[in-house]
C-alpha cells in the first residue's frame, strides 16, 4: 500500500489540555512525509487546536470527544489505518471505531484494556509488566522516552542548545499548557516575578487561557514579561531558555531534547509516576501542585535552578540522555510497517 489512509482520534479539552492533538500532529507529520494522508476527527475542541497550529491538516467534524460522538463521526470515514490518544477509550471502542484496520493506541496509563496493534507509552517509568492483561497477545509496545513524538524542530535545535546549557540564567521559560488549567499559569508567574531579578521571563500559553487577560495587563507594566499566545516557535523559544518551568506532561520531552534544566509542575495525578522517574534520573526537578507544600517546594526549586550553575548542567545531561528527539520516526516506520504489511 503505497499511500495509506490514516485517521487520527484523539482527544482535547479544558481539562486534558491539548497535548494529544499536539503530539498526534508531530506523529502525523511523520506518516505524511511517507506519503500517507492523515486527518483528524475534529469535534470542537481538537479543531480550535487544529486552526491554530495546523489549518492545513485534513478534518471530520464530531460532536464532541465523547466516545459516542466520536464513533459516529467515524463510522462516516473511510480509512486503512487508525491512530487514538484519547483516554477515554478503551479496547471495546479502539476495536468498534478500528472495524479490523491496524491501529495504534497512544497512552500514558496502563489503567484500562486497550485495543491496539502497536501501544506507545513514552512514559520513563513504564515497563512491559504494567500491560500485562490489558493488550492483545500480538500486541507490539514501544516504551520509553526514545519513542516520544518530538517536533522535529526540536531535534535540529539539539546541538545547538546543547553546547551552552549552564549558562548564567538569562531568560525563563514558563510552559504550562495551552489550557492553562485553573489559571495555573498566572499563579506561577506571581511568584516567579519577585524572584527572577532582572531575567527575561517567555510565558506561552493558548488563546483561551484563563490566565491570558490578567498576565496581558502585568505584561504591560513588567517589561520582562514577553507572553507568547499558540506560539508557532516553541523550539525555538526553549532552545534560547535558560531555565524553564514546564507541566509534567508531554512537552517534557521537547525540554529534555534541548536539555533544558526544568522545574516540572505536576498538575494531575497520571503525570507523577513520569514525574518522580526524572527526579530519580536527576533529569527535573519537580514541584506538585496537588502537595500541601506545593509553594515551598516551588520556591526552593526555583532558588536552586537560579543560583546552583553545577545543578543546570548536571539536569541538561541527564535530560537530555533520556531523549533525543527522534521517537516519531521510530514509531512512524513501525506504524508503516505494519500497515503495509497487513495490506500484503
Amino acid at each position: 500500500m503505497s499511500s495509506p489512509s490514516i485517521l487520527f482520534v484523539v482527544d482535547a479539552g479544558p481539562v486534558v489540555g491539548g497535548g494529544h492533538v499536539m503530539r498526534s500532529l508531530t506523529l502525523a507529520g511523520v506518516l505524511q512525509a511517507q506519503g500517507a494522508a492523515c486527518r483528524f476527527i475534529a469535534p470542537p475542541a481538537v479543531a480550535s487546536i487544529l486552526a491554530s497550529f495546523a489549518p492545513e491538516m485534513a478534518q471530520a467534524p464530531a460532536a464532541s470527544t465523547a466516545p459516542r460522538d466520536l464513533a459516529e463521526a467515524v463510522a462516516g470515514e473511510t480509512y486503512d489505518a487508525v491512530v487514538f490518544d484519547h483516554y477515554g477509550l478503551s479496547a471495546a471502542d479502539h476495536r468498534t471505531m478500528g472495524q479490523g484496520a491496524p491501529t495504534l493506541v497512544i497512552d500514558d496509563l496502563a489503567d484500562r484494556p486497550l485495543g491496539g496493534d502497536i501501544i506507545l507509552d513514552s512514559g520513563p517509568a513504564r515497563r512491559v509488566g504494567d500491560y500485562e492483561g490489558l493488550i492483545g497477545e500480538d500486541a507490539r509496545l514501544l516504551l520509553g522516552p526514545p519513542y516520544a513524538p518530538v517536533r522535529p524542530e526540536f531535534a535540529a535545535l539539539r546541538d545547538t542548545a546543547l553546547a551552552w546549557r549552564g549558562e548564567p540564567v538569562g531568560r525563563v521559560l514558563v510552559s504550562l499548557g495551552l489550557t492553562d488549567l485553573d489559571g495555573i499559569t498566572g499563579r506561577v508567574v506571581d511568584r516567579l516575578r519577585p524572584r527572577i531579578g532582572d531575567a527575561g521571563l517567555d510565558v506561552a500559553l493558548g488563546a483561551d487561557a484563563p490566565s491570558l487577560a490578567g498576565l496581558s495587563k502585568i505584561a504591560r507594566r513588567d517589561t520582562r514579561i514577553t507572553l507568547h499566545v499558540d506560539s508557532p516557535h516553541m523550539a525555538r523559544l526553549t532552545a534560547e531558555a535558560d531555565i524553564a518551568v514546564g507541566a509534567a506532561g508531554s512537552s517534557t520531552w521537547e525540554r529534555c531534547t534541548l536539555g533544558l534544566p526544568t522545574l516540572m509542575v505536576v498538575l494531575a495525578d497520571n503525570q507523577r509516576a513520569a514525574a518522580q522517574a526524572l527526579v530519580e534520573r536527576e533529569a527535573a526537578l519537580v514541584a506538585d501542585l496537588g502537595a500541601a507544600d506545593f509553594e515551598t517546594a516551588f520556591d526552593r526549586g526555583l532558588t536552586r535552578l537560579m543560583t546552583d550553575a553545577a545543578l543546570r548542567r548536571q539536569l541538561a545531561k541527564s535530560s537530555a540522555e533520556l531523549c533525543d528527539g527522534q521517537g516519531a520516526p521510530r514509531v512512524g516506520e513501525a506504524f508503516l510497517k505494519l500497515i503495509a504489511d497487513r495490506a500484503g
